[in-house]
């Protein structure tokens, strides 16, 4: 081969599943998500790799950002993509209760929980449904409750330095009436759930002492305070 003689590789690159090829959950473009977004002038997305792609997908986003003095900075992100969901606190304002569940958690248990049990709302993803249709199946699997009237509360993001979900936030009454299965979740799935009927009172106390320590758990048990169980309080000292 002389100097002038020069070789082309015909080979082609290996496919990449997620981006180019389906990965196991069917999915492609994975790398495409983000690329485009066009509604902030000051942020200018350059590259996207994915990372991860597990059952739910790891992104390490480039972009060109301007700062609020007017400097044009190159930055990075990684970010866990899951999809968003939504959660829902049943309560019973007559009986002065509320329905929450008992489940292991491994990422609260690696990060010193003592035992991993969390007390929480139902709650789980959206998988493609509404939200409003995603909770009221959620409700029925974990807490065996056929859900009657449905209350949107509000959309939170819940870790939004990393975790790009969004939680649509429900609360709705029940009685005895609606508890219409065993609730304890999708055993195929890997759940084991506990359901639990506590008074609101005591609900609060396990904020305070930490027995309760998710954030939406939190969030809705206080607003419920605030917007439900403080308002029959009312009705029933004027009674």
């Amino acid at each position: 081969m002389t100097s002038a003689e020069t070789t082309t590789s015909t080979e082609t690159p290996p496919a990449r599943p997620g981006v180019d090829v389906p990965d196991g959950r069917g999915r492609t473009g994975l790398d495409r998500v983000g690329a485009d977004l066009d509604r902030n002038p000051d942020v200018a997305v350059t590259r996207v790799e994915v990372t991860s792609d597990g059952w739910h997908v790891l992104r390490r986003t480039t972009f060109d950002y301007r700062r609020g003095d007017g400097e044009l900075t190159t930055q990075q992100r990684e970010t866990y993509d899951r999809g968003n969901g939504a959660t829902i606190l049943l309560y019973d304002l007559a009986a002065q209760t509320v329905l929450l569940t008992r489940q292991f958690r491994f990422p609260a248990y690696v990060n010193d929980h003592p035992d991993g049990m969390l007390i929480e709302t139902a709650a789980g993803l959206l998988d493609d449904d509404e939200p409003d249709v995603a909770i009221r199946r959620e409700a029925s699997e974990e807490l065996g409750v056929t859900v009657g009237i449905l209350q949107h509360v509000f959309d939170l993001y819940m870790s939004p330095g990393s975790v790009t979900e969004r939680v649509h936030f429900y609360v709705a009454p029940y009685t005895s009436a609606d508890l219409t299965g065993p609730g304890g979740g999708v055993v195929d799935e890997g759940e084991d759930i506990e359901v639990l009927t506590i008074p609101f009172a005591e609900a609060l106390t396990m904020i305070a002492d930490g027995r309760i320590v998710d954030g939406k758990t939190v969030i809705l048990l206080q607003w419920a305070a605030l917007h439900l169980f403080a308002s029959a309080a009312s009705l029933s000292r004027r009674d």
